[in-house]
């Protein structure tokens, strides 16, 4: 294993683990695993409502008839978890979002004025993954997937895949990842995808153009393309230089017109919409694990599991350190207060040198209500009164950010 490898770094760091009864491809996260992924998941719904998008959520059950009618079945059934019998039904664990999310498009009458119409769920699908393949958090058989489906109108569609792509970089560079490259997904050889020539071939046009007109660098490949249309895939690399698609924007003729998508238009005519699919972050899993790798445990201070560890330097301090501590919590900061108790005050900041603020609170500060605060980088400030300090942490946590204090000097500077 190479040194980040999540893992080995979500077992010591108790982010996440897996158990055999539970089964393969099937971890558990624990809870500094859970918080990181909780502030992943609050990211992109506050960015999805800013960007227009309306969450719902839908059953992780369908019946087979409604992944027969999407296509899944056919072109994806090997993927795809065999049905349950639930009296003269069959039931599936589904694969996919998007059947789901057609229908609550298709429950009602839909007008043009209401395009785009943008829909987002965080939602968990189940994927049957052959037991080799499986691994960590980057292949699992339950995946929570960040999805949205935005119907719109033919001239739209440029428009909303290049929004897509513009929340993908902010996205990136909030958690301070690095793409390896843009990859326009095609179709290939062989019968896994809809036959309908002219339908991929206006889908391509359209993602070529948003590629083209971004300027961005891309690389076209065959064998890629969902079964119902190309992609834009966000290519990233782990230490160990293995490729994976992390975040994806995807057009869709197909769907719309398997189940009879319709809205009004100006003219009064009845419409097809097309199908924009888009996820940030993928699934929760891989972008997780990608993260661990990328940062080796020591997250941007906004996912961090603890965001300050408060140290008082003896058990003097210790009152004045709990009381810091809840008023980190009234902040919504997520403070950790590491006593005496557990070594010296030198163990104690190795113990922490992945969180991001260590706060140092000796017989001076106690007696002044000023901190000595610690960077994670080495950085170490005069002390500050604690009020400026959790007012600063709270912004730059608040901001999505990767830095940590852009005033501080070195030490020995």
């Amino acid at each position: 294993m190479y040194d980040h490898d999540h893992r080995r770094l979500g077992r010591e760091l108790d982010l996440f683990d897996t158990d055999p009864l539970i089964g393969a491809g099937l971890p558990y996260w624990l809870p500094d695993g859970a918080t990181v992924r909780h502030a992943l998941e609050e990211y992109v719904r506050a960015a999805e409502r800013r960007a227009g998008y309306r969450h719902v959520y839908s059953p992780v059950l369908g019946k087979r008839e409604l992944y027969e009618i999407s296509g899944h079945w056919s072109h994806y059934g090997d993927d795809m978890f065999p049905p349950m019998e639930l009296g003269s039904e069959q039931v599936v664990l589904r694969p996919s979002l998007c059947p789901h999310h057609a229908l609550i498009y298709r429950s009602r009458s839909r007008s043009h004025r209401e395009l785009p119409l943008r829909m987002a769920e965080l939602g968990g699908m189940y994927r049957s993954e052959p037991s080799g393949v499986l691994g960590g958090l980057t292949r699992v058989r339950a995946i929570q997937l960040n999805d949205a489906h935005i119907f719109c109108a033919p001239d739209q569609v440029a428009d909303e895949a290049a929004g897509a792509l513009e929340m993908i970089r902010r996205a990136y560079a909030a958690l301070g990842l690095t793409r390896a490259r843009y990859r326009l997904s095609l179709p290939g050889p062989g019968g896994k995808y809809v036959a309908d020539p002219e339908m991929w071939r206006r889908s391509t046009a359209l993602l070529t153009g948003v590629l083209d007109r971004s300027g961005l660098p891309y690389e076209a490949a065959e064998g890629e393309a969902a079964f119902y249309g190309p992609k834009i895939d966000v290519q990233v690399t782990d230490g160990a230089g293995r490729e994976s698609t992390l975040s994806t924007v995807q057009v869709d003729f197909h769907q719309p017109e398997r189940f009879d998508l319709r809205y009004v238009g100006a003219d009064g005519a009845r419409h097809r919409p097309v199908m924009v699919h888009r996820s940030i972050v993928g699934s929760v899993e891989r972008a997780v694990a990608h993260l661990i790798e990328q940062h080796g445990g020591a997250f941007p201070a906004w996912l961090a599991p603890v965001q300050l560890a408060i140290l008082p330097v003896s058990e003097a301090e210790l009152p004045d350190a709990e009381a810091l501590a809840r008023r980190c919590g009234d902040l919504g900061l997520r403070a950790e207060v590491a006593g005496p108790e557990r070594g010296s005050l030198g163990a104690r900041v190795r113990q922490a040198r992945l969180v991001p603020y260590q706060v140092v609170i000796g017989a001076r500060e106690a007696a002044s209500g000023d901190v000595a605060l610690r960077l994670r980088d080495g950085r170490r400030l005069d002390p500050l009164p604690a009020a400026d300090v959790l007012a600063r942490v709270t912004a730059l946590v608040g901001a999505c950010g990767t830095g940590l204090w852009d005033d501080a000097v070195p030490v020995g500077a």
